[in-house]
């Protein structure tokens, strides 16, 4: 069965889907990101991300249900890549789908990412597309992988 993913920009309502993707307590263990409250979740999301004009962001949807999103921001001089598909999106190869169409439009390179080093699954999706293992970092108690992309992906399939 083939599912239809897509990107679109994100939506106000999106937001109180993103909100539970991330009270997920699964999705909270393997990414090693804390839940944040309502209120905080939505400034963060309403001017941190969306109200902030060099945040590339869009949401991703399966056969028009809303599976989660993708983001990419800059932090000092690092542009960073980061995503959260609602578990019951995970292991269908939606991520590595949602990544390739993403990486068509953000081309801005190097491109980071830094996931949960125990995090496998998020590991492999960024490697399947081309980013390469560079260090590591910590946030808080937490060991996370460095990687980073060099080369637009275009030529990498999902």
């Amino acid at each position: 069965m083939s599912e239809d993913v897509r990107l679109r920009d994100v939506e106000a309502a999106d937001l109180e889907v993103f909100l539970a993707h991330e009270h997920d307590p699964e999705a909270a263990r393997r990414s090693r990101f804390a839940p944040r409250a309502r209120e905080a979740f939505m400034r963060h999301w309403t001017t941190r991300i969306l109200g902030d004009p060099a945040v590339f962001v869009q949401a991703v949807t399966v056969d028009g249900d809303l599976a989660g999103n993708l983001v990419a921001w800059w932090e000092d001089d690092r542009r960073f890549i980061g995503y959260w598909f609602g578990r019951e999106f995970w292991g269908r190869g939606i991520g590595s789908r949602a990544m390739e169409l993403f990486l068509r439009q953000e081309r801005i390179r190097p491109l980071h990412a830094d996931p949960f080093h125990a995090n496998t699954g998020s590991v492999r999706l960024l490697e399947k597309h081309g980013f390469q293992r560079t260090g590591t970092v910590r946030h808080g108690d937490d060991e996370h992988l460095l990687l980073v992309l060099h080369t637009p992906a275009h030529h990498l399939t999902g």
